[in-house]
């Protein structure tokens, strides 16, 4: 249940009027006010309250569901809202992932917008309908609740799960705040759905430490969202009687590499897609990101500079802010969009300074140096600096294991002596790993 709060701008007449109401009197009354009024509407909510929110807004004709956590909150807060009268769509509960995924890829390919989600093992399940919902072009919008991968077994996050379909033509973006979740679920649908991409966005949300906390958030209007998100628009590629046209034929070496080219195009074009979305999103809702792609924090005079995707902003940045204190030059980059991968931004931001950490929440066994994912990326895209850092790795919080501000502070401790000898000891370290 989703806990409304007054905000700080509500006059006194409304403040009386909304005064011991239950809780779910409350949050109907807010709902009403979301779809029928002009103002943001503030509540308290975990992140995937957050997603079912945005999916109320945007108008989702179909979702399919099946339960496994932490994705799962996003299907039950969805559950309610239809049952509610609050939001409009088919719910479909599938017999297992693969045909979750496979529901939302034929449901888009008929003109219906889609919403799907799913965690670690369950995510991989359904890969082969994953795959193919990317290389024929449907642009399905998923909410991955990342979770570590199975076995031994563990619930805790890891971005292994994401990770896994970055290199077969889905959009790839990681959020840390419930209002940036709710938020980035708007503007996937419009990146997704433009006419020169048409590719699916996978959002992924930390496990528990986003998808079960509780944070404050504000519901747009849903006026607003119909000036930013235009219908659902296949063209001419909508599957239908009147519209004959053939999915998915058996091409083998006759089309397969142009079909591919057209994807990598596509991904391309994503990049000038996702400034227009976030622009017009900053005008519209009034909430400006900066940069799409990345999030800079103190990073323009820092000598180190550590880069992480997800909630690990959270220790790292305090850890930022009490070493700035001390006077030391730190900062910390954070990964918004992982696909596209922000190249031009890394080089910009990384190529001047003497260490760039990365805190990688996943493992990549067998990579060049035997460094996490986003390290390998990482380092090959500054390869092209003029001014390459000295690059350090840190492997950690992996299987929901915390990564606190005091480990913050240590990583930094350590990358700040790697800056001050000019050389780094030990490149990839797996931090607090019990001997």
């Amino acid at each position: 249940m989703v806990r409304v709060i007054i905000t700080k701008g509500t006059n006194n007449k409304r403040e009386e009027e909304v005064r011991g109401m239950s809780v779910s009197a409350l949050e109907s009354k807010r709902l009403d006010m979301v779809l029928k009024g002009d103002e943001d509407v503030e509540v308290v909510g975990t992140g995937t309250d957050a997603v079912a929110y945005a999916l109320m807004l945007a108008d989702v004709d179909v979702t399919s569901a099946y339960p496994i956590r932490p994705y799962g909150g996003v299907m039950q807060t969805v559950a309610r809202l239809i049952a509610d009268g609050y939001m409009k769509a088919e719910y479909i509960v599938a017999a297992h992932e693969h045909d979750q995924f496979e529901i939302v890829k034929h449901a888009s390919a008929v003109g219906a917008r889609t919403f799907v989600g799913s965690s670690g093992v369950g995510w991989l399940l359904a890969i082969e309908a994953i795959v193919a919902t990317s290389t024929d072009r449907y642009p399905v919008v998923a909410l991955i609740g990342n979770r570590a991968l199975d076995d031994p077994g563990a619930y805790g996050v890891e971005h292994n799960d994401a990770l896994m379909v970055r290199d077969v033509g889905w959009l790839l973006t990681w959020v840390d705040a419930a209002q940036e979740a709710l938020d980035t679920t708007l503007i996937a649908y419009r990146v997704a759905e433009d006419p020169r991409i048409m590719l699916p966005v996978g959002i992924s949300m930390d496990g528990a430490f986003l998808t079960h906390s509780e944070h404050a958030f504000k519901i747009p209007p849903k006026s607003k969202v119909q000036k930013f998100l235009p219908p659902y628009d296949l063209g001419n590629r909508k599957l239908h009687p009147s519209n004959v046209i053939s999915v998915a034929p058996q091409v083998n070496e006759d089309w397969v590499t142009e079909l591919r080219k057209q994807m990598d195009e596509a991904m391309k074009n994503a990049r000038k897609v996702i400034e227009e979305a976030y622009r017009d999103f900053a005008k519209i809702f009034g909430r400006d990101y900066g940069n799409p792609f990345v999030e800079p924090y103190m990073v323009e005079d820092a000598d180190v500079v550590m880069i992480g995707m997800g909630t690990v902003s959270k220790p790292i940045k305090e850890a930022v802010r009490r070493l700035r204190a001390r006077g030391e030059k730190v900062g910390f980059l954070r990964i918004r969009w992982f696909r596209p991968f922000p190249t031009e931004d890394i080089i910009r931001y990384l190529s001047g300074v003497k260490v760039a950490a990365v805190v990688d929440r996943d493992y990549s066994f067998g990579s060049p140096f035997d460094g996490g994912a986003v390290f390998t990326e990482i380092r090959s895209a500054l390869y092209e600096a003029e001014h390459r850092p000295l690059m350090m790795n840190f492997i950690g919080g992996l299987g929901g294991r915390e990564i606190t501000y005091n480990d913050a502070i240590n990583m930094f401790n350590m990358a700040l002596d790697a800056a001050r000898k000019g050389k780094v000891e030990q490149r990839v370290i797996w931090y607090g790993v019990r001997e």
